[in-house]
């Protein structure tokens, strides 16, 4: 017999965590919700991630609202699945960010103070390298072993390196960044041009690994630049398709002459408009 959902309460996030108990119960949940597990469910919290942050990019607050509630079911799910194991339940993950806001905002709810904004982030780095050695992640191992090895690959060498930065580990300025890129290119040309495509995606490796340097020394976000030159691409891209359908062409019937001449009308009129 089918049970009727979770009856609408004045705590709507309270209702939500019935639904979820209600997907998992072993009796009469629902069997792709109870065959889940942390691992499997994991990739789905990653891309609800990059939806809200699409919605972001896109200024869409009504869709936004809509990828945030996905955001905050995967949160939910994975509570729940802890708690079915007895680890820990939702309440707990709440009361968790809650200690951490308050004791890394001892300028907001204690009497610490910052003297600038780069006295803030210092404070915030010492705050969070404390809980690394309390959780026994730090002096025993690696400074760089808590760095999620299932980040986006930019994202953790950006992370990667600013851990390695906080210890002095670092090029001083960003002209030797830069230097060190063309120096890394050079090395990926000359792979290129011996042939060797397994040294060649060894360089090409060193060679973003660099980027994602820079973008850290020029404090840009590389996820965010590329994200914003995708769509930049698409954006071009699009416009090509629309002039060729306007001539009774589709771009495989084209050639990159005429398609590089579009693509530079859409640059154009990017800058004109």
């Amino acid at each position: 017999m089918t049970r009727p959902a979770p009856p609408e309460t004045d705590q709507p996030l309270d209702r939500l965590l019935a639904i979820m108990a209600r997907l998992r119960d072993p009796a009469d949940g629902c069997p792709w919700d109870l065959e889940q597990t942390f691992e499997t469910v994991a990739p789905y919290t990653v891309e609800e991630a990059y939806e809200v942050a699409d919605a972001i990019e896109r200024g869409d607050l009504s869709d936004l609202k809509d990828e945030l509630g996905d955001l905050l079911f995967q949160v939910v799910f994975h509570a729940r699945m802890a708690e079915e194991g007895g680890a820990f339940a939702f309440d707990d993950v709440v009361r968790a960010i809650n200690d951490k806001m308050i004791r890394r905002h001892q300028h907001v709810f204690a009497d610490e103070t910052y003297a600038s904004l780069a006295h803030q982030k210092q404070g915030w780095e010492t705050l969070k390298a404390a809980e690394r050695a309390r959780k026994g992640k730090a002096g025993a191992a690696s400074l760089l072993d808590d760095v999620p090895v299932g980040l986006p690959g930019l994202t953790r060498a950006v992370k990667l390196s600013k851990r390695a930065a906080g210890v002095g580990f670092v090029w001083p300025t960003v002209q030797d960044v830069v230097a060190k890129l063309h120096e890394e290119v050079g090395e990926l040309e000359d792979e290129i041009a011996a042939g060797d495509l397994d040294k060649a995606r060894e360089e090409l490796g060193d060679v973003l690994f660099v980027v994602a340097n820079l973008a850290r020394t020029l404090e840009v976000d590389p996820e965010d630049a590329l994200r914003l030159t995708n769509a930049k691409f698409v954006r071009r891209f699009k416009y090509v398709e629309a002039k060729l359908a306007e001539r009774g062409k589709t771009p495989d019937q084209s050639d990159l002459a005429e398609m590089d001449a579009l693509w530079d009308e859409a640059k154009a009129a990017e800058k004109a408009g």
